[in-house]
């Protein structure tokens, strides 16, 4: 069992650079696909809390139905907008990744170095050919 999770989504460009460099660092992380297992409110707060990102930060927009619920109205609180993520969880930015140095909302997805060890196995690049990580394993 692993100490680092990321919830995923195998769609996503980010989420994706996101699990290959958690994978460069030689760790198998536990990987939840999110759509298909949410998490749980309890779960997605605390999840929210250990970021210290306030809730509307974690809120995705783009390909979501956010415009059609009318999320940007400040009327909705804090506990309305998680409902709304549990309801659709397309909602939930991703990808979000847990580790014991702590948790990220990873984008992009070099945030995720931030809360890996400081080893990398070695060169990376990300799917668009932007190099990140160089040959002796040290970030670009």
């Amino acid at each position: 069992m692993t100490d680092i999770t990321i919830y995923h989504n195998p769609k996503c460009g980010t989420s994706r650079n996101t699990l290959a460099m958690i994978r460069n660092s030689g760790v198998e992380p536990r990987v939840i696909h999110y759509l298909e297992t949410p998490p749980s409110r309890e779960e997605l707060v605390a999840l929210i809390a250990a970021m210290g990102t306030p809730v509307r930060e974690v809120l995705r927009r783009k390909g979501t139905p956010y415009d059609e619920l009318g999320l940007d109205n400040p009327k909705w609180s804090d506990d309305e907008l998680v409902d709304f993520m549990l309801a659709h969880p397309i909602l939930i930015n991703r990808p979000i990744v847990a580790t014991p140095l702590g948790t990220r909302l990873c984008r992009p997805s070099e945030a995720v170095l931030d809360i890996l060890p400081d080893r990398q196995m070695g060169a990376f690049s990300k799917e668009d050919g932007a190099q990140v990580i160089d040959a002796e394993g040290r970030r670009v």
